[in-house]
């Protein structure tokens, strides 16, 4: 199999663990790579919805090493802000909301981190 080259590649390969990983824990995808319109906007890579029916919105981040604080924390504020926009209006499209959460899967040289909960929209 090739080693993925680009930064797009990387991602993907990443998303694409991270979505087996959530799978085999017990949550469905929704959707991927929800982007909304325009420009400044926010994308979430996983839309998936947990066994209690919580509709989770996963940021995936991957990281070849642990130095500046690892993948965990390059989820910055600016960051979480356009992940919530980006939640709030993929949530205009469903008629009752559900209950959510913003997660993190943090891919590292020392395996796979799930942050449940990992900031809130508040």
């Amino acid at each position: 199999m090739e080693k993925p080259s680009t930064t797009k590649q990387i991602g993907d390969k990443a998303e694409d663990h991270a979505l087996q990983y959530l799978q085999r824990a017990g949550l469905k995808l929704l959707e991927r790579n929800y982007r909304t319109p325009g420009r400044g906007g926010g994308e979430i890579d996983l839309v998936m919805r947990d066994t209690d029916g919580t509709t989770v919105f996963v940021e995936v981040r991957k990281r070849l090493n642990g130095s500046f604080g690892g993948a965990a924390a390059s989820v910055g504020f600016a960051k979480q802000r356009r992940l919530i926009f980006a939640a709030q209006h993929y949530l205009m499209r469903v008629r009752d909301t559900p209950p959510c959460r913003f997660d993190l899967v943090a891919i590292g040289p020392d395996g796979v981190r799930w942050l449940r909960g990992a900031f809130e929209a508040f």
